[in-house]
């Protein structure tokens, strides 16, 4: 029993070196692959989120196995600065995304979002010219607006007013209410040429084309902070199950250090 502490951190650490395998080959495969700066920007987490797992799961399993304990406190102090670094951003998280609502409107089934009611921090990771093309490249490359075109195609005005739209829907493939446009398609408006003054300046970028559409609009950035918003709510959740689970972990290797540390002083006192 005095030794479980070490079989475990073994048998744990044996499964991550195993996780490990495919998400490294999954990054390498991806960074060959890849055609599109969606594909590009996650390949290297997943190459980084591998080596790091390959590394940890190796000093961990060869510190616990073979009673090597430098090995076994490199890998506390990885998880020591692992428990810190998830528990900030967890916190981080729930705070970043605190405020911010989609708007109901009367008549409508989607709803619509302004940039301005999203956190400060966020809003100025979309303000940013060069993080936001390559954004707008990621959802054109993902085709949201054509398949959003091609779900509610055949929808009489009436029919479209009533969808439930997703955020990005709703931010970048159509006009605010705003404008008071008419309805053509879904990704088609014809402008009130009498009206030459929007109150809402997405109005005025508004194009039919579909490589334009609204992908400028404060809307479309505020539908995708929205999306984020949902998302990390998420990632937060699960990060508390995932601190309290690296925390047990922690603990068991704690153990399993003391208890070589036991062993290299027994052996030191029987040599003598």
């Amino acid at each position: 029993m005095v030794r479980l502490s070490n079989n475990l951190i073994g048998i744990l650490n044996f499964l991550t070196l195993l996780l490990s395998i495919p998400i490294l080959v999954a990054g390498i495969w991806l960074s060959r692959q890849a055609d599109t700066d969606c594909q590009r920007w996650l390949e290297k987490p997943l190459i980084v989120l591998g080596v790091f797992l390959l590394l940890v799961s190796l000093a961990g399993l060869i510190g616990a196995c073979c009673r090597v304990t430098w090995l076994l406190w490199l890998y506390l102090l990885v998880m020591f600065l692992l428990i810190v670094l998830v528990f900030a951003f967890t916190i981080f998280a729930f705070v970043v995304t605190n405020k911010g609502a989609g708007e109901a409107l009367s008549g409508r089934g989607y709803k619509e979002y302004r940039l301005g009611d999203y956190s400060n921090w966020l809003q100025n990771r979309v303000n940013n010219t060069k993080t936001w093309n390559r954004i707008q490249s990621c959802l054109q490359s993902g085709k949201l607006c054509s398949k959003f075109h091609d779900q509610f195609v055949n929808d009489s005005v009436e029919k479209f007013y009533s969808e439930n739209l997703s955020s990005l829907q709703s931010g970048c493939c159509k006009p605010s209410n705003d404008c008071n446009f008419t309805y053509v398609s879904p990704t088609e408006w014809n402008k009130n040429t009498t009206e030459a003054n929007y109150s809402n300046s997405d109005c005025n970028l508004w194009n039919n084309d579909p490589k334009v559409l609204c992908f400028n609009c404060q809307s479309c950035k505020a539908g995708l902070l929205q999306n984020i918003k949902t998302d990390w709510k998420k990632v937060a959740i699960v990060n508390i199950v995932f601190l309290i689970i690296l925390i047990v972990v922690y603990s068991i290797g704690c153990c399993a250090f003391r208890n070589n540390r036991r062993d290299n002083s027994w052996k030191r006192y029987s040599h003598t």
